[in-house]
Parts: structure tokens; C-alpha cells; sequence
């Protein structure tokens, strides 16, 4: 059983962080620490004061939509060209990749295969973290909240991945190596334009890269930027499927006009940017 992970992992209870020893069934800290690892193989590291509902993060249901679109094959331009940027930015040998609301797993395996470095999962379900973790032994999956204190040893991370998720970006800059790099993406404005057409009758959206660089700009400094688009034509089951794995699913404004649809071409979108830390630009 890997132990991915292992000698970068700290301590959550509050005000500890020390590194954690893992074992196969079980990780301890020299404060005397423990956390179990579950039987499908995360461990869960998320503190009481640290979790917003009881059954917290996304439901298992939403996590396998999101396994189907990938298995599906959507999103494919955006993923190659993640895996591309992760060869290219992981710092060296060792360097150990860290994502941030790492849901079904698809992405931070597939750049696990790309960079064969170790990996890192961090969800706040437990739903996700176990169903990547059945699917992918590899990576070490954690439940935690990635909002608050990474359970991550300072400087020990070559490269954090957010993909459409939060970003914590004073957490990202203090876990990350000094040639360590951050890659966040967000949707872009023309992404899902066909379905929020249907479902909201405007294809409008505001462009999110800018205000992603502001909130990034205090701790992280983007050394590269760029745009991935392509279009798909969906059946019904892909679009049910696309819609349960994102927010726009919870909503039933327009369902009707979905429901009537057997397929519709929509465009899959995407803006990204890479970051160093501000430390080592300014060094």
C-alpha cells in the first residue's frame, strides 16, 4: 500500500503542525497526534472546528458525475494541457504535486502519470476523497479543509493545483518550495455559454482571471497565463451529467428546456495562470 505523501504531511489539531509519521493504517506526531487511514485508503485529517456541516463537501453523487464526464472524455483539451504545464513547472526530482479540492481524482492522476512525481489530494468530503481513492492508489487523498491551515509542512511542495475550486492563496505560498509553482484554473467566460443560454436565457459571463490575479497577488506572482477551449455535442446523459457535477445542477431554473433536448453542442472553456511565489521573485 503507498504511502504518498509521507514526510510532508503535518499534523491539523490546532496549533500542532508537526510533521506526521505515517504508518500503513495509521499517522502520528511527536505531540502524540493520531489519525486512523480509512479502509479504501485516505486519511482524514479534518478537525471539528473545521468542518461546515456535518456531511461536508460535495455528495457522492456529484463526485461520480464528474468521474463519468471524464471518462467521457470532456474536458480532454484542458487536461492535456495541464499535464503539459505540470512536466514544465514541477521543480525537479521529488518534487511532490499538491491539489486543492481534488474531487474524483481524474486530474491530479492524470498529472501524477504525466510528471511521475508524488501526489496529494485534499477534499473536504470524505465521499470524494474515498471514491479517488478506490479508483487511484497512488496518490495520498486527505480530507481536510482547504480554506483554512494546509495540513502541509512549510516549503515542501513543488507544485499546488486548483482547478476550479478554492485557492487559499497565503496557505499555497507558504507550502510551496521556493522554486515551487502554483497552477489555478477557472472557468472562462464563454465556457457553458450553450447551457446557461437554456437554463438562465443569457450566455453572459464576466471574464474571472482578473480578479483571480488580485486575490492571488499578495502572496503569489503569475509568470504565465493561457486559455484552453473546446466543443463538445452532449447527449442527454452527458448533459445531466455535466450539470450534476457542477452547481449549475442544484438549480431547476429551465429544466424543462433541458429535459426536452436530446443533445446540444456546448463549449468547455478555461482560463489559467501559474504562480511563484512572491519570495522568490522578489529574490
Amino acid at each position: 500500500m503507498s504511502l504518498a505523501g509521507a514526510g510532508v504531511l503535518a499534523c491539523s489539531v490546532r496549533d500542532c503542525g508537526r510533521p506526521l509519521v505515517l504508518e500503513p493504517r495509521r499517522a502520528t506526531c511527536a505531540a502524540g497526534h493520531a489519525f486512523d487511514r480509512a479502509r479504501s485508503g485516505y486519511w482524514n485529517l479534518l478537525q471539528p472546528q473545521d468542518r461546515r456541516a456535518l456531511a461536508a463537501g460535495d455528495a457522492g453523487e456529484a463526485v461520480a458525475a464528474r468521474a463519468r464526464s471524464h471518462a467521457r472524455g470532456l474536458g480532454a483539451a484542458l487536461l492535456a494541457r495541464l499535464g503539459e504545464l505540470a512536466v514544465e513547472h514541477v521543480p525537479g526530482a521529488g518534487a511532490v504535486l499538491l491539489e486543492l479540492g481534488s474531487g474524483s481524482g481524474d486530474v491530479l492522476a492524470s498529472l501524477q502519470a504525466a510528471t511521475r512525481a508524488p501526489a496529494i489530494g485534499i477534499d473536504l468530503s470524505s465521499a470524494a476523497a474515498e471514491f479517488a481513492a478506490r479508483r487511484f492508489p497512488d496518490p495520498c487523498w486527505v480530507v481536510a479543509n482547504a480554506d483554512r491551515r494546509l495540513p502541509v509542512l512549510d516549503g515542501s511542495i513543488g507544485l499546488v493545483l486548483s482547478v476550479f475550486g478554492r485557492r487559499n492563496p497565503a496557505e499555497c505560498a507558504r507550502v510551496l518550495a521556493p522554486d515551487g509553482r502554483a497552477l489555478f484554473v477557472v472557468p472562462a467566460a464563454d465556457d457553458s455559454r450553450e447551457l446557461r443560454a437554456l437554463l438562465h436565457g443569457t450566455a453572459h459571463a464576466e471574464p474571472r482571471l482578473p480578479a483571480l490575479r488580485r486575490e492571488l497577488e499578495a502572496h503569489l506572482a503569475p509568470v504565465a497565463q493561457g486559455h484552453v477551449r473546446e466543443t463538445r455535442v452532449l447527449d442527454r446523459a452527458a448533459l445531466d451529467d455535466l450539470l450534476r457535477g457542477s452547481y449549475r445542477g442544484q438549480r431547476e431554473a429551465g429544466r424543462a428546456r433541458l429535459d426536452a433536448l436530446t443533445e446540444l453542442g456546448v463549449t468547455l472553456a478555461a482560463d489559467w495562470v501559474v504562480c511563484a511565489p512572491t519570495r522568490s521573485v522578489r529574490s
